[in-house]
């Protein structure tokens, strides 16, 4: 390629060949035709130095102006926006602009294109967005008109559920599945038309510490139906719950919709000492001089606090639970009662338990509409997944699976849950003090016999625990570029409870980044074992349901499923875990359950590629389902 200055040469070259008398006969025109080349470029260095300086002058000019007179100050603009371009990005997240990263858009109408948002993603995922949103659409709900009343809405009392013959007659046998007709009306006594209200079906049998959960189809006109599969000999009694009538899941996507940012957190900054707290969250209003944005460089992951009145940015040292921002919707109160329409049981109007008998041999299958992740019997959790879920009911169980195994848990206290049971329930697995808050973490233990490390840190931001330092806080898509990864690596990831209060476009976005580094992850160590732990129905307390309504946690539930759907990750069911089990429900759920999901994580560990258990043990297994299953 011709340096320009070459080019210039050769133009006035060809320009000289039109003379008519030779450059070479005459050295004088010779000399006079190369010092206007030569002393171009300083003319033109000064006129740009010129130009600069009248632009400067003008700019200046300007500025006062814009100050005293309120002008349009175009050239200060003009001049700001060339400083912003020209100049060097500093390698601190920390900045005071509330721009949408460059790799991010909001699909949010109602949104400015220069805000932050709650409903942001990036480009390459607004299309599997757009499939999540249309996979977890719920039924068409009613509208809280004016003069909506109690009185038209559904009414657990008033509902009823009928179980169905047995398709082709005859008796309930081990393998079929049972269907049950849920029917709702209105506190009136009159028929729901509508559908969308939330619903739990359950069968189970006391005696035999047996459960397995239902699963329930809208039809979209105020009934539905209930489908469990029959896998105990014995009674089985069918229990139906309304968890929210169809008017309050209205309510309770109006409140997300109205106040995204209502749970808020804290962060205090400190200089010296003056110290100053202020509100922080995913999205915040006000004008970007008065924020400070910690958007994660590398997932786009957005976190902003206002920026403090006597410190800057860089300044921000803890970050801990704020509150919950509460306006109260029209209706609240009556739509979200404990006891009258909340977790409240429907009745049957007939007989709500069946007999079953023992499946025949040679006998086959009906056709299944729906296959459940396991079920309860004696107590044990019973995978359908094909898992063989051992029991490891002892100390030295558990640390022989774990031998040699570095197990790293990352997400909310649900799995910080199971940090707690590994240590209680294995003595020589010792906790190193870390000197890490209660709760926040991180965790560390280590068995140095068997060389086995179990670790626990928190996910970022939005978090809600006790104070913690800003540099734990620390996203799972970072922490797993740094995983080695192998066959003796397992990764554990639960992350929803703190999500439950947002728009699902931040908990989709959050996912979606998480699946890229497990895939990262099992591309360059594919003999890492990564377990996901789903979310679970809790107990739902009237001063909370605005923030952790089961119906908020169940979407999430459909959403997580649906993104690791076809990942080689294994799934821990903890929705059916828990909708099975007799126990009430919790976000914590109690030890029982806590302990089958051990089992289930440690099955997982100890055979990987299948049961590792002697083929002795094998076959005594084998008759001792052989009898409770198909």
């Amino acid at each position: 390629m011709q340096n320009p200055t070459d080019i210039f040469m050769e133009e006035n070259n060809v320009g000289l060949t039109c003379e008519t008398e030779s450059p070479l006969l005459n050295p004088a025109r010779d000399s006079r035709n190369r010092y206007p080349v030569k002393y171009s470029f300083i003319f033109l260095f000064l006129a740009l130095f010129v130009l600069c300086f009248m632009l400067y002058n003008m700019d200046f000019n300007d500025s006062k102006s814009c100050t005293s007179a309120g002008k349009s100050c175009v050239l200060t603009e003009l001049k700001k926006k060339l400083s912003d371009i020209m100049a060097p990005k500093p390698a601190s997240v920390t900045s005071m602009t509330t721009a949408l990263p460059s790799n991010m858009t909001s699909i949010h109408p109602s949104e400015p294109p220069s805000a932050c948002s709650f409903h942001a993603v990036s480009p390459e995922d607004a299309q599997e967005l757009a499939m999540i949103m249309e996979s977890i659409a719920w039924p068409e709900t009613p509208p809280l008109l004016s003069n909506l009343s109690l009185e038209n809405t559904s009414d657990p009392a008033h509902s009823t559920f009928t179980i169905l013959p047995r398709n082709g007659g005859g008796s309930w046998q081990i393998g079929d599945q049972l269907e049950v007709l849920i029917k709702m009306f209105d506190f009136n006594g009159r028929p729901k038309r509508s559908g969308g209200d939330v619903l739990y079906a359950r069968l189970a049998n006391r005696a035999l510490y047996a459960g397995v959960a239902g699963k329930v189809f809208d039809h979209r006109n105020g009934s539905y139906t209930a489908v469990f599969s029959l896998l105990w000999e014995g009674t089985a009694q069918v229990q139906v719950t309304l968890v929210h009538p169809s008017e309050a899941v209205t309510l309770l996507e109006k409140v997300t919709r109205e106040e995204p940012g209502r749970a808020y957190s804290l962060s205090v900054f400190r200089s010296g000492s003056v110290t100053e707290t202020v509100r922080c969250n995913v999205c915040l209003e006000g004008p970007k001089q008065k924020l400070c944005n910690y958007t994660d460089l590398h997932t786009g992951e957005p976190w902003f606090c206002y920026k403090p009145e006597k410190l800057n940015c860089d300044m921000r040292v803890t970050h801990s639970r704020g509150g919950f921002t509460q306006i109260k919707q029209p209706m609240e109160d009556q739509l979200l009662q404990l006891g009258v329409n909340m977790k409240v049981s429907i009745s049957a109007s007939g007989p709500a338990s069946i007999d079953i008998l023992p499946k025949p041999k040679g006998g086959a299958n009906e056709n299944l509409k729906t296959t459940p992740a396991g079920y309860y019997y004696q107590g044990v959790w019973r995978a359908l997944d094909g898992t063989t879920v051992h029991q490891f009911n002892n100390a030295t169980a558990i640390s022989q699976c774990l031998k040699g195994k570095m197990v790293h848990l990352y997400g909310d206290s649900t799995v910080r849950q199971w940090f707690e049971y590994l240590i209680a329930n294995t003595p020589d697995l010792q906790k190193f003090d870390l000197k890490s808050p209660p709760r926040a973490g991180p965790y560390m233990a280590l068995d140095y016999k068997r060389n086995i490390l179990v670790t626990y840190r928190c996910h970022g931001t939005p978090i809600f625990f006790t104070p913690m330092s800003v540099s734990e806080t620390r996203y799972i898509t970072s922490e797993l570029r740094g995983v080695v990864g192998g066959t003796n690596t397992v990764i554990i990831i639960a992350v929803w409870a703190h999500f439950s209060t947002f728009p699902v476009e931040v908990y989709i976005r959050r996912l979606l980044n998480i699946r890229r580094a497990v895939e990262l992850l099992l591309s360059r160590a594919p003999g890492t074992l990564v377990i996901i732990r789903t979310g679970n129905p809790k107990t739902l307390k009237a001063s909370e349901v605005r923030i952790g309504s089961d119906w908020y946690c169940l979407q999430r539930d459909k959403i997580l499923r649906a993104i690791f759907k076809g990942v080689k990750v294994r799934l821990v069911d903890a929705w059916e875990m828990c909708l099975a089990h007799h126990l009430p429900h919790s976000l914590h759920p109690q030890p029982p359950i806590i302990k089958n999901m051990i089992d289930v994580v440690l099955s997982h560990i100890c055979s990987p590629g299948g049961d590792s258990k002697p083929e002795k043990s094998k076959e005594k297994n084998k008759q001792k389902n052989k009898s409770t299953t198909t």
